[in-house]
């Protein structure tokens, strides 16, 4: 009966829309808020939107180059439009349309949201999309080497953030700090941070928050183009280049790109370092055996129309590096250091080898007051470490020439993951309703000579409901609720030797079972209420909600040695799901000249999940490496970001950037501790400069100088790290050269080559410090074959 109302009431809205010559403008995006509802114009420049309620409505109308469009309309009938956009005005710089939409993005939502675009990318490159992001308050990352890192959201890490490409959840090897995320970040569009309890849209492991990766726009009607990205980094004299071209008709669309980085042993400053109180000497302060290369082929092809899209997205990425040499195995005494140090470019064991192949697609379809979305994928993540053959316990002296598995693969994992996600998008008079299904399934195998994790098999479902309510124009808000069900089975794990076993005192060879069978069912409900207060100046955004994490296999089953971490692993097989409860609070003022953002949080886990370091150490199968033993404990955290900005002039700006975090178990074995790889508290202080030169755009000079506290709040073994200082520079601007443009950014990183240690590091553990003065230089040439008329 409802529907049939609404079908009764249905109004039309058209029109056109032109420039300030008369020209029809196609590919404009054109929305309503009220219901949420978006087109886009034809070639001819119209629009038109079908099945309308009487009532108000803002219409937004957006198109790059152009100044936004936003107007007030009432419909009580059909109605027809024409709309005029003017360009934009040299002198009103492109990042001014940038900041409204992102300011929207955050007025409509209670967590705490961070959007970067392509061009932030690309002003902050570094050694991984993570890494890229680490400038924005809040973030942090485990970095090992000098492309491989993971992402901290306010000191949470690993299964504890989601990261999502293209709609779906990235689903590679979380559990390892070594093991870094397959995405190539030229092909990032932009990136969306959420900060706080997101379990309710993404279900399992959102505990601190998701990163949101999403592709570039797709290209505008009629055109055919693409660009060219260099680059090329000193510290580790890396070189490599990011093709891209682009099409489209007035349905039809390609998008291809393909990647490619190579790169050599990084440089830190200095020429000998400590791995665990062993003294090593470094050749051209180099880290050896820490080179590699990657790649990465990406292609999106599909159809859009007023009502209906349907995009493919497929990828590769690959990568191949070295771990560094001397702080890998169970003898790094042993390392030919000769055979390392003749060449920095070349990749010896031990090693990894990283293959990440994705194909997704995202449909939706439009119609009355719903858009159905739709989201399918398949993931296949091949992950190999190789390693010269090491016995230790029981293993034979000598590797078996019957063996079938090769003689340098240490360890070997294949993840592949077949993934939907479904949702309605509903507007309901002063509601937006959006309702959600989630389902997950991984098949999960290992290989190699080594063993720490069992194969395992995973499954989750999860649903959930989520409501805002626009109460007027100041005040939205929102709730939701959300249950998930998720199974894990973990498969028997033998060793491929025998152990000699004492049964009533006579010694049996056997195949010890370092894993048993096991399957775990979890279930569990999850909340969040919040809401968005939005007056004149003056912003405000609460949230409060639950969020949970299953708990993953090498938690519930790891029984062996982790080399990079020196210590000997065991799982715990009753492990209870990870239950969290945060609240999170933001206020911000927005004046002409400055703006000030404070976002405060808390947090509270009944059942954190950690690794404990235990006084046992194994010496049949962990070489007499430490034992550590996953454990749960009550855990209460809390902390806050503080985002300062001001313009002295119209070219002269400054921006402070603080986060604060302190965290502590309130029970188990390390009560009164904090928690490991908890960042330090850090204040960022930036000056930027964007002068007007003749015969150049856009440019900007920028000096960044980060201060970092010491870190003295630490968990055995964990070592205390001393505060540092570090300065950044970044400078770019655009140029044409007959008529080409060219876009230049350049980039020095450590300027003073500062040594130091990032609490948050991996190498930090061996107290390794940073890498050393970084010079960036990155060239991009855009280029349009055809451009729409």
């Amino acid at each position: 009966m409802f529907s049939l109302l609404l079908h009764a009431q249905a109004l039309r809205l058209s029109g056109s829309i032109v420039n300030a010559a008369g020209q029809p403008l196609a590919n404009v995006r054109i929305s309503l808020s009220a219901q949420n509802l978006q087109t886009t114009s034809d070639a001819k420049g119209n629009f038109r939107f079908e099945n309308l309620q009487a009532g108000k409505y803002r219409l937004s109308a957006q198109l790059e180059s152009y100044q936004l469009l936003q107007q007030e309309l009432e419909l009580s009938g059909d109605r027809q439009l024409r709309l005029l956009l003017h360009e934009q005005q040299h002198q009103l710089q492109e990042v001014v349309v940038r900041d409204n939409l992102v300011q929207q993005r955050k007025q409509e939502e209670s967590l705490n949201v961070e959007v970067v675009k392509a061009d932030f990318i690309q002003r902050n490159l570094g050694g991984s999309l993570m890494k890229t992001l680490e400038r924005l308050p809040g973030i942090k990352t485990i970095g090992i080497g000098s492309g491989q890192s993971k992402p901290l959201i306010r000191g949470l890490g690993f299964n504890r953030v989601v990261v999502v490409d293209k709609g779906m959840k990235h689903e590679g090897q979380q559990w390892g700090a070594d093991h870094g995320l397959e995405l190539d970040q030229f092909a990032a569009g932009s990136v969306e941070l959420i900060k706080g309890a997101a379990s309710f849209v993404y279900g399992s492991d959102a505990i601190a928050g998701a990163i949101d990766v999403k592709p570039a726009p797709v290209p505008a009607a009629y055109t055919l183009g693409g660009a060219v990205d260099l680059i090329g980094k000193s510290n580790n004299d890396l070189y490599g280049t990011s093709v891209n071209v682009f099409g489209r008709n007035q349905h039809l669309f390609f998008d291809a790109r393909y990647t490619d980085q190579r790169y050599g042993d990084y440089r830190v400053p200095t020429d000998t370092v400590f791995v665990y109180d062993y003294a090593v000497r470094l050749h051209n302060n180099q880290l050896r055996n820490t080179a590699g290369r990657e790649s990465g082929m990406h292609f999106s092809t599909g159809y859009l129309s007023d009502h209906f899209r349907s995009i493919f997205y497929l990828s590769n990425t690959y990568s191949k590096s070295g771990f560094f040499a001397n702080a890998h195995g169970l003898e790094p005494r042993r390392v030919d250091e000769v055979l390392h140090d003749a060449s920095s470019r070349d990749i010896q064991l031990p090693s990894q080898r990283v293959n990440h192949f994705k194909i997704i697609n995202r449909s939706s379809y439009q119609f009355a007051a719903h858009q159905l979305e739709l989201e399918l994928g398949y993931q296949r993540n091949f992950r190999e470490e190789f390693s010269m053959y090491v016995n230790h316990g029981f293993m034979p002296p000598q590797y078996p020439e019957s063996m079938t598995i090769p003689t340098d693969l240490e360890r070997g994992f294949d993840k592949q993951v077949y993934a939907a996600n479904l949702r309605d998008n509903i507007s309901l008079g002063a509601h937006r309703l959006q309702v959600g299904l989630n389902l997950e399934r991984q098949n999960n195998t290992i290989d190699g000579w080594g063993f720490l994790v069992p194969s395992f098999n995973q499954s989750t479902a999860g649903a959930f409901v989520y409501d805002k309510l626009k109460v007027n124009e100041d005040l939205l808000l929102h709730g939701a609720l959300r249950f998930d069900y998720g199974q894990v089975k973990l498969f028997e794990y033998r060793d491929w030797f025998p152990s000699s076993i004492n049964e009533s005192g006579v010694a049996v060879p056997e195949n010890v079972v370092r894993a048993a069978d096991l399957t775990r069912s979890f279930k569990s409900l999850v909340w969040s209420l919040g809401m968005n207060y939005n007056r004149e100046q003056l912003e405000l955004k609460a949230n409060v909600g639950k969020s949970f994490r299953m708990p993953i296999a090498k938690e519930l089953g790891a029984n062996g040695v982790n080399y990079h971490y020196f210590s000997y692993e065991r799982g715990n097989p009753n492990l209870d799901p990870e239950q969290s409860y945060q609240l999170d609070f933001s206020a911000g003022w927005n004046a002409e000249k400055w703006s000030v953002q404070l976002s405060p949080f808390y947090n509270y886990f009944p059942n954190y999940i950690y690794l404990n370091p235990t006084s046992a150490h194994d010496r049949n199968y962990g070489a007499g490496n430490q034992v550590f033993e996953y454990e749960q404990s009550k855990v209460m955290r809390y902390g806050a970001e503080l985002q300062l900005k001001y313009n002295f002039w119209r070219n002269l700006s400054t921006e402070v950037l603080a986060e604060y975090l302190y965290s502590e178990q309130l029970s188990g074995t390390k009560k009164g501790y904090t928690l490991p790889f908890s960042p330090p508290a850090s204040l960022l202080l930036n000056l930027s400069w964007n002068p007007e030169l003749r015969g150049l755009a856009n440019s900007y000079f920028s000096v960044d100088l980060r201060m970092t506290a010491a870190q003295n709040s630490i968990v055995p073994p964990e070592k205390k790290t001393p505060g540092y200082k570090t300065v950044n520079v970044q400078a770019g601007t655009r140029f044409k050269v007959q008529g080409q443009e060219f876009q230049l950014s350049l980039q020095a990183q450590n300027l003073f080559n500062s040594k130091y240690l990032n609490h948050t590091s991996f190498y930090r553990l061996i107290e390794l410090p940073e890498a050393g003065r970084n010079l960036i230089l990155s060239l991009k040439i855009p280029f349009m074959i055809n451009k729409a008329e």
